[in-house]
């Protein structure tokens, strides 16, 4: 696993202070002091911490990877829910790939319109550890709304022909070497998967990892150029997330004209939102988070690279 947790540092009172590092690239690393470790196993599918770090609350590291934490997560979930659960014109039923840790399901029960909010995570670990942990969730998994599987996304979504989804959401760690959600990222999976699985108006939306100018050609932008190949309108967006260290993103994507007017934007927080109760989004910058700087946008524009089984992708890390 690529990180270490050190004594390395004494405090004000001569006491050591331990630090939680992260290998971000061969060489970059990224560090926290943390006052304590909650959980740590390995499980039949990956490497699982959780955290109580110093400055950003309780953190999930995964495979040597922060996920989220607790301090500024909802700048993730936000921007991974709202956008398109808000660019649809009556979504009830959402289904999210990944999501163990409670946190996208939170985001989308918000939404008075939701009916049914479908967790598949493939271990049950990471679900137990965060139901147990994470206070801000704990309304989400008690909401009847909320059905948790324990399963590979693929192998649920393939099983359940009678079902069909308005939003189907990508919450999901980056591929890594090995790692159980590199499938989920190929054209073929988007092509012969999820797209049947999508109402008419149906709208896919999936994290793409990290969007920085000196990061985003990594794999962002590849899941951007993917996607164009199956869906007719596809969207990219980013936001920084301060723990992650770096600009997040996130692409969207539908066969039917996605319109981003700010009107019905608002109008739509206002009717659907329980108590509008939103940190991060608002409409104004749901239209400006898809508007890229000159690097990345031309990046986007010219990428040709399509993953699939053949051309997959691994970043850096455990």
């Amino acid at each position: 696993m690529e990180q270490t947790i050190e004594n390395e540092i004494v405090d004000s009172n001569g006491k050591n202070v331990e630090w939680f590092e992260e290998s971000l690239e061969v060489d970059l690393k990224w560090s926290l002091a943390i006052n304590s470790v909650l959980y740590k196993a390995t499980t039949k599918f990956q490497d699982v911490i959780l955290l109580d770090t110093k400055h950003f609350g309780k953190v999930l590291v995964i495979d040597g990877k922060m996920q989220s934490a607790e301090k500024d997560e909802f700048i993730y979930h936000e921007s991974l829910i709202h956008p398109a659960l808000l660019l649809h014109d009556n979504p009830k039923r959402v289904f999210i790939m990944g999501g163990g840790e409670g946190s996208a399901a939170r985001e989308a029960l918000k939404h008075d319109n939701i009916h049914k909010v479908v967790i598949s995570d493939i271990d049950q670990e990471v679900v137990n550890i965060c139901r147990k942990h994470l206070m801000a969730n704990q309304e989400a998994f008690a909401d009847c709304r909320l059905h948790v599987i324990i399963n590979d996304a693929k192998v649920e979504l393939e099983k359940s022909d009678e079902y069909k989804y308005d939003v189907i959401v990508g919450d999901l760690c980056d591929p890594r070497e090995g790692g159980p959600c590199n499938h989920l990222y190929l054209k073929s999976f988007y092509q012969h998967i999820i797209k049947p699985k999508l109402n008419h108006n149906g709208i896919f939306v999936t994290q793409a990892g990290f969007a920085g100018v000196l990061s985003h050609q990594a794999f962002f932008s590849s899941v951007y150029n993917t996607a164009k190949q199956v869906f007719n309108h596809v969207i990219a967006y980013t936001a920084h997330v301060p723990s992650l260290a770096d600009t997040r993103g996130w692409v969207l994507a539908s066969d039917q004209p996605l319109k981003l007017d700010a009107e019905v934007i608002n109008n739509r927080i206002k009717e659907r939102i329980k108590g509008s109760d939103l940190q991060f989004i608002d409409a104004a910058f749901m239209l400006a988070f898809t508007v890229m700087n000159k690097t990345v946008h031309t990046t986007l524009m010219n990428e040709t690279n399509v993953l699939t089984e053949e051309n997959e992708k691994s970043l850096h890390g455990h």
